[in-house]
């Protein structure tokens, strides 16, 4: 049987050798963590490499993602579906193996793990799904929801500040099924940390109230071993394993320096290496003695049928409840689930209101169909009117509830949001004003990039938050939201759309999904049957003329009433005019070409784009020759009416461009 130290050497020298083949990638971190993670995955890690999505496996997170190599490393030997060419052709294109961990790449990849910290975020998330999860579903002695998350995270990820919101919030939830590994090893890329990273990482978890193991020797299996013990007796909360090591631990003339960090360590140190590490084999070629130590499918499939077992006991004693987890693990919405028929409900009701007020009803009518639904706010719940009539705020003392108040932390929900949806069995929102979606906006991309369900309420959504000024009227960030792959963007106009956005949010499984809602009452829409259906496809004709129109208006969220007003004041002037509304631009951008031309007619080039956030987004849909209503500037603290009146968001301004567009038409 091979030595610790032969089973960890063999992550060292597929690391250095799949960075030196690519010349490009960090061979540091991976050579500097070996010891930790041959611990961890060969004597804790429940897991099974032929079934990568097992309900209940511990859920292994590599914060610091530029080591990539470790985990693509560990999943190879371990005994995934990743072949020794991938790693041959890491950095490649098409390859499994891209630069940072990847989700849905590789199998055994939990999260997406590229900008620092935010790994950490996500294990946070998936440690309170898991303990939430367990709390909804596990009775007296049954038990089928019951596993660990482990994270290992280097200096960087610490230095963000992501890394401080959801550290604090897990040790404020007691998370004690969360045992980070920090890679103490002082190096970054810009050389030794002390000069711009000195503080006591030990003291501040320990503030945060979190379980810290301080001092272990980050090469030694028998201090690494007793280390995990320790923290696994501490359920009661999360723990921080501070791990001295050695960067590039192994290559006599480059390990503990930066050199290591992030380049190629080069032909001759790779070569040196081997020979300090007693690693004769020629580059990836591994033995099949350390292939059977590390190959971990046995155990795995064993661990799993031992808790196939306990399902079906369970399912035997509650039918029901088994049901439904396996539903929600599938991701599956409930089949009696009438979310359509809130846009129905809507419209017969014909409410003017906020459609932040709107978005409350949607969520009592969701919510008691959703139990799945995990919602929260960045301390905004009474703003952001996200706290349903029966959501149940989670703590230590309920910690099933479906309701999570993460505090003034936009980024860490936003990540902490990601690792519950990735963990699976939940469907996040979260909330904030839409100026502070600035915040967690890396988070928000990740989500898109992972193609994971998330829907974020952005409420206040332009300069109608009014007297609290520029600083808090958002302008920009709706281009930034349209703008980003696979993230899908609602600015509903009234509660009908508002219902129509929701229960597009609901049913989208792919990707994320941003309500963008007002702070002021809206004015209801009137709507025939083919138009209530055509607001699910994003952009819909909602008021027409005879025959062919002279003029398109196109409008969102809170200008459509105002083009609406606008479009009555021409047809009185006897100009044909077209409103359409808009209200997911990505949604109408994905109709067929038919759909588009009958809603937009190439044919009618007179067209006015009216919306409260900056302008230059729609020259897409008017034409270098169309006119937008927009903003090209930061607003001003003062009443909404006033500042809408002041930014030319009026009847009368929307009519003297129409007019003066017309005009330039009819002389040409």
């Amino acid at each position: 049987m091979p030595s610790r130290f032969e089973l960890a050497n063999a992550i060292r020298a597929l690391s250095m050798d799949a960075v030196q083949k690519a010349n490009s990638g960090h061979p540091g971190a991976p050579m500097g963590m070996a010891d930790i993670a041959e611990v961890l995955w060969n004597d804790y890690l429940q897991h099974n490499p032929a079934d990568p999505h097992w309900p209940d496996r511990d859920r292994f997170v590599l914060s610091n993602g530029h080591g990539s190599m470790l985990l693509y490393s560990l999943l190879h030997l371990s005994g995934y579906e990743l072949g020794l060419e991938q790693l041959q052709n890491f950095r490649q294109l098409h390859a499994k193996t891209a630069g940072h961990p990847e989700y849905g790449y590789a199998p055994g990849v939990e999260t997406t793990t590229g900008p620092l910290g935010q790994g950490l975020a996500n294990a946070v998330g998936m440690a309170l799904a898991e303990r939430t999860l367990a709390a909804q579903f596990n009775r007296p002695g049954h038990e089928i929801v019951d596993h660990y998350t482990y994270c290992f995270l280097g200096d960087g990820c610490l230095m963000e500040g992501v890394s401080h919101e959801v550290s604090s919030l897990a040790g404020t939830q007691q998370l004690g099924k969360l045992i980070a590994f920090y890679d103490d090893n002082g190096i970054s890329i810009d050389g030794e940390v002390e000069g711009w990273f000195t503080d006591d990482t030990a003291k501040r978890f320990e503030a945060y109230g979190w379980h810290v193991v301080p001092a272990v020797d980050g090469h030694k299996p028998e201090e690494i071993k007793a280390a995990i013990e320790l923290a696994r007796q501490h359920d009661d909360k999360p723990s921080l394993i501070v791990c001295k090591t050695i960067i590039g631990f192994g290559a006599p003339n480059k390990q503990g320096k930066e050199e290591c960090h992030g380049a190629a360590l080069g032909e001759d140190e790779v070569a040196a290496a081997r020979q300090q590490l007693g690693w004769s084999h020629a580059p990836f070629h591994v033995p099949e003695d350390i292939y059977q130590g590390w190959d971990a499918n046995e155990a795995g499939s064993t661990r799993q049928a031992e808790w196939q077992t306990r399902f079906d006991r369970y399912a035997e004693a509650h039918p029901e409840l088994a049901r439904e987890f396996l539903r929600r693990q599938k991701g599956e919405l409930p089949a009696e689930l009438t979310s359509e028929a809130m846009i129905k409900q809507a419209q017969e009701k014909g409410d003017s209101v906020a459609s932040r007020k709107a978005s409350l009803a949607c969520l009592n009518e969701l919510g008691p169909q959703l139990p799945e639904l995990l919602g929260g706010s960045a301390d905004l719940a009474p703003s952001n009117l996200t706290f349903w009539k029966g959501a149940e705020a989670i703590s230590t003392d309920v910690p099933g509830g479906n309701y999570l108040h993460y505090g003034v932390r936009e980024f860490g929900m936003g990540a902490i949001m990601n690792g519950l949806a990735l963990h699976g069995g939940f469907v996040p929102y979260g909330a904030t004003f839409l100026i502070f979606m600035e915040y967690m906006r890396n988070a928000v991309r990740m989500a898109a990039l992972m193609g994971q369900r998330a829907a974020y309420v952005f409420t206040h959504d332009s300069i109608g938050l009014g007297e609290d000024g520029p600083t808090h009227q958002p302008v920009e960030q709706l281009t930034s939201l349209r703008t980003t792959p696979n993230l899908s963007t609602w600015r509903p106009c009234d509660a009908v759309e508002t219902a129509a956005a929701w229960n597009a949010a609901i049913k989208r499984q792919a990707g994320p999904t941003a309500l963008v809602l007002s702070r002021q009452g809206l004015p209801h829409q009137q709507r025939d049957t083919q138009q209530l259906a055509d607001i699910q496809r994003g952009g819909y004709v909602l008021k027409d003329c005879d025959g062919t129109p002279e003029l398109i208006l196109i409008a969102t969220g809170s200008e459509v009433g105002l083009a609406m007003d606008a479009a009555a004041v021409l047809a009185e002037q006897g100009r044909a005019v077209r409103v359409v509304s808009m209200p997911s631009t990505d949604v109408f951008d994905a109709q067929d070409a038919a759909y588009r031309q009958a809603v937009l007619p190439a044919e009618v080039g007179n067209r006015i784009a009216v919306e409260a956030g900056h302008r230059d987004f729609w020259y897409k849909y008017v034409g270098l020759e169309g006119r937008i209503v927009g903003m090209s500037t930061f607003g001003e603290s003062a009443p909404a009416g006033d500042l809408f009146k002041h930014f030319g968001f009026t009847v009368e301004n929307v009519v003297g461009e129409a007019e003066q567009l017309l005009d330039d038409a009819d002389d040409d």
